[in-house]
Formats: C-alpha cells, structure tokens, sequence
C-alpha cells in the first residue's frame, strides 16, 4: 500500500529503451518487431514478456485491473483481503502450497494491493517458469473460499490495519486526510479497508469480489528476464487458455467518478500518541491522460523534483540546513493514476519552532517558484538526475515488470515510456512557475497537522504470522 507524502514517483516509469511489440490473435502474430514483446489472447489475457538475459532470473508478475478504487462503501479493502486469501489454496494446490513450491525451487513471491490494481509476482530461476505460470494461472479460476479459512485470515487484516495505520500516528494522519482531501471519489477511502467494515465482511463478500474481477479479460501478464517469447506464449496459452473470460467493462469503460471541485482551504487535526508534530499539505493536481498532450503532469513531475529528492533540493536546503525551521520536509506527486492526482508537501518542525511557522516556510518557497523562473542550471541538473535514476532501474528485472505493469494497468502503455522521458526532458522554467502558480492555491488545499500526544509504554509489536507485505 501507499505510504505518507513521500510517495515518490513509485507510479510514474520512464526509461532510454523504445518499446515496439508483437500481437498476436487466437496465437498467431500479425505484427512482429523488437523487444518487448506483447501477445493477446481470446479470452482477453493479455502477455508482455521482455527479454533481458543479462542474467539467468526471471521475474513473472499477473496485473489486475482492479483495486480499491472499485470497492463500494460498506466493503471497503474487499480487494486487499482476497489477496491474501489467494494463497489459501485451490482444487490443486492445497492451502500454503503455492508459497512452499516457489521457495523449494529457489524463489520468492509476495502480492500487493494498491488503489487502482492488484498484483502477484514469483521471481525465480529461468528454469521454473513454468511452475510459476501454471500455479498463477490455476488461483485465478480454482480458488477455494472457506468459512474456516475467511474466519483466520480477517483477523490477520485485521491486526495489520492496527500495526500499520491505528498504531502509527503519521499513517493514520495520511489516511484521516486523503478522507478530508476527497470528498467522493473513491481515493478517499484507505485500501486496507476501514476497520467496520473489516469486522462484518464475510467470506461471501470475497468471493463476490472475485468472480467480478478475476478474469483473463481483466489481467496483465508481464514476464521479464532470460526468456524466448515465443516459448513464454506457448506457456501461458496451454495454462490460460481453458480459462473463460467474463462480463465485465475495461477501466476505459468504468464510470469515471469524477471529484467535484474543492471550494476553499480545508484543514483538519489529528491527535495520535507521537514523539513529534506532523504537517501534510496536498494540493489536487493532473495526472497523465493523454500522453501526446498533457504537459501538465510532466512539469509537475519536475517541479517535485526541484523541491525534493537530492541533496541540493530546494526545501532540504532552505528549510533544514538553512533556515533551520525543519527537522525534516519533502515533496511527493505521481503522476499516473486511474483517479485524480495529488501533489504532496510535508515536514517536522526543528525543536523550538511551531507547525505555523513550518507551513509558512513552506508557502515562501512556493511563493518563490509563482514569482520566479528556476534557473536553466538548476532544471538541466534535475533533468540529467531523472534520467539517471531511470537508467538505474534498467538494473532490476522486477523493476523492469512493474514498470510495464502499472503503467498498463493505469489505462496507459509501455509504448509510451520513451515519450514519456521526451516530455520531462522538454519541460521548461515557464512551464514549472505555471503549474505552481495554477495548483498551489488554497481553494485546492487540504491541511493536515499531527497533534502528538503521549507515548504509551508498551511492549514492541511483532506482526501476525501470515502478513503479506
């Protein structure tokens, strides 16, 4: 799940390599180029499969195009305990199977929960590719829901919601303001789920949840590593392809839950034992539709990087070293989504100064950006660090699984990822001083302050034992 205002740009992939693909239909390829390498099959599964045999390690991660952001009230974080339900077993594979066969051939698997998708991924040698696929193929159609099992597990949910969000006091503060920040769509509401509506869900409610969404016709298969295509499509269609799809609207189709337009500062207080006060800002803000025409997001995407992120970062610089108002502050925008966007500012204040004068340092140096250009030095550093950075990733086969993933699963294309650098490293100083100008206002503003209260004493929490993380 998503964490504080920190939230860097874990959405947001780029990276030097042109994508070109292959489709094909019923098995056959129809168009045929480069690296990576997409398929499609009858009953809707889509396969993106990526050569890189830098190593002998594949990575093998199924997307589903559904998250939180598609619960309804009274069953919220339905989408996050079906994940853990996924590993209690099947007509095949008995309950904890799935887990102990990656691991005696040398591999891991974890799943994960967002807003907007649902994810499960093995990464193991090149040579067990096929144990990974026909135990992810066999949990999407053969999953087994008990009473019994149902019963042990929302208690695990549970008990993770305490450890996570009840019990850490900037966690809850996150959640209490994206309810405050949010006034109807869906974003509002946390993924783990709020606690009533944990203590009455029941297993129907799980299995409700996955006869609607788990369908080939509404997943993303991407296979990473030192692999042969064509190898990987004969794979995935001897275990997918007996599985039909069901009725159910791409999220192209879904009804777009538009937020209405916030009417003026909103700012909340919570208090929560901490050792620290806590100061959240979140301004609404674009996040990428259009690939060939929002320029929006993209300066944004700058912008957070001129305030954070490096050493040189301006609200590191001003605020911590300088000024000294700061124990710590940041910045966090993503501009991908399948719901509207949010660009985060935050901090603690130095022992002696207030969150008042915290925020209004804060607002001084958005001041600063509104009335004055960044200087092309410093845009072309934080150009050349983000290129950098993106490079980097090419590092990690499984980075190189999510980045394809999410984009795919937000309504966007791995196609677009070169277009994507061109159109962060085409962003100019205008550009950064409009988007600041236009979203930094308080009608699109919701504060949120920490009132630290004080620190039980208490013997230190271990986690549940079946808690995915």
């Amino acid at each position: 799940m998503l964490g504080l205002a920190k939230m860097k740009s874990i959405h947001f992939v780029t990276c030097l390599m042109v994508f070109l693909t292959i489709t094909v239909v019923s098995g056959t390829a129809i168009t045929a180029s480069a690296n990576p390498h997409e398929f499609r099959f009858e009953n809707g599964l889509r396969l993106i499969v990526k050569e890189d045999k830098r190593s002998p390690v594949i990575v093998s991660l199924l997307m589903y195009q559904a998250g939180s952001v598609d619960e309804l009230n009274g069953a919220t974080g339905i989408a996050h305990v079906l994940e853990h339900m996924m590993f209690k077993g099947t007509k095949n594979v008995p309950g904890g199977e799935f887990s102990k066969r990656i691991a005696a051939a040398g591999g891991r698997e974890n799943a994960f929960t967002s807003r907007d998708y649902t994810g499960y991924f093995q990464q193991l040698h090149k040579d067990h590719l096929a144990l990974a696929i026909a135990l992810e193929s066999d949990r999407m159609h053969n999953l087994l829901l008990t009473e019994e099992e149902f019963a042990k597990e929302i208690n695990v949910v549970m008990e993770e919601r305490r450890l996570r969000t009840d019990d850490q006091a900037r966690s809850l503060l996150f959640e209490k303001m994206m309810a405050a920040a949010y006034q109807s769509h869906p974003y509002r509401r946390p993924v783990i789920g709020w606690m009533n509506d944990l203590e009455n869900m029941a297993v129907n409610d799980a299995q409700q949840w996955y006869d609607r969404w788990y369908a080939p016709n509404n997943a993303i298969l991407v296979i990473v590593g030192d692999v042969n295509p064509e190898e990987v499509k004969t794979l995935v269609e001897k275990h997918y392809s007996g599985i039909p799809r069901r009725p159910l609207l791409a999220i192209d189709k879904r009804k777009p839950q538009i937020e209405p337009l916030q009417l003026g500062i909103k700012r909340i207080t919570v208090k929560a034992p901490a050792e620290m006060p806590y100061l959240m800002m979140g301004y609404h803000a674009p996040v990428i539709k259009d690939i060939q025409n929002d320029w929006e997001p993209f300066a944004l995407k700058m912008l957070e990087s001129i305030m954070d992120g490096h050493a040189s970062a301006r609200l590191n610089k001003s605020l911590v070293r300088e000024l000294q108002i700061a124990n710590s502050v940041g910045a966090g925008y993503s501009a991908t989504g399948r719901g509207p966007g949010m660009f985060f500012l935050s901090g603690t204040p130095s022992p002696g100064k207030t969150i008042e004068e915290l925020e209004q340092a804060i607002r001084a140096e958005i001041k600063k950006l509104t009335e004055e250009k960044v200087t092309e030095e410093e845009l072309n550093r934080v150009k050349a660090q983000v290129v950098a950075s993106q490079v980097f990733q090419l590092d990690s086969i499984f980075a190189q699984a999510m980045q394809i993933g999410r984009l795919e699963s937000v309504g966007l294309s791995y196609r677009d990822i070169d277009t994507m650098l061109e159109k962060l490293q085409i962003v100019t100083a205008e550009q950064i001083r409009t988007v600041a100008e236009k979203y930094f206002n308080d009608d699109q503003l919701t504060i949120a302050v920490l009132d630290p209260q004080p620190l039980e004493r208490k013997k230190a929490t271990v986690e549940p034992a079946g808690l995915r993380h």
